[in-house]
């Protein structure tokens, strides 16, 4: 039976990153399951302020800050960090965020998510196979890719487990999604 080639696939590949684009809105924008994801500063005022007058520009931060692994093991800084805060913070550009860029960024990489589940389908299935082999390979490639990333947050970038177990959580709903569309659309033989 003849394989399934990745251009046949360009309309499921379409549908599951709309379906995920939709999906990831309701989390984000009409559940409760992010809300708690980030604390305000406290004193904010006063600490945008100091950050503003030190000159704080767009770019990833860490403090206290060791430039080699040999300053890491000197006395001040292990010194600094433990009379803390320790930490590493993210600057965004001066202004209003642009929702937009970010969006369309994420649609895009939820198409290429579906793409590389759509090709590694085609290398493992055949045209015609049933929906649960393909839900089974396209889910998995799927899943590894939306569920698995944000775990790098904690690991490196001290995000606490719970934020990540939430972001995991929506990880796998999208692998599903897009391993539901791919069993639904798969060519017929």
């Amino acid at each position: 039976m003849p394989q399934v080639s990745i251009t046949e696939l360009w309309l499921p590949i379409l549908l599951a990153a709309v379906a995920v684009f939709v999906i990831s809105s309701v989390i984000h924008v009409a559940s409760p399951l992010h809300k708690s994801d980030y604390k305000p500063l406290p004193d904010e005022e006063r600490l945008l302020e100091a950050m503003r007058e030190a000159g704080l520009e767009r770019g990833g931060y860490a403090f206290p800050y060791a430039s080699s692994m040999k300053q890491m093991a000197e006395d001040g800084f292990i010194a600094a960090q433990n009379l803390g805060p320790v930490g590493f913070m993210q600057v965004l550009p001066k202004g209003p965020i642009k929702m937009g860029g970010s969006l369309t960024i994420w649609f895009l990489y939820s198409a290429l998510l579906a793409t590389f589940a759509g090709y590694i389908g085609t290398l493992c299935l055949e045209r015609g196979a049933n929906y649960h082999e393909v839900f089974r390979v396209t889910g998995t490639v799927a899943l590894l890719g939306f569920a698995t990333a944000p775990i790098q947050d904690s690991i490196w970038r001290g995000v606490q487990w719970a934020v990540t177990a939430r972001f995991v959580f929506g990880g796998v709903l999208y692998g599903l999604v897009t391993a539901g569309v791919f069993g639904a659309m798969w060519p017929s033989a």
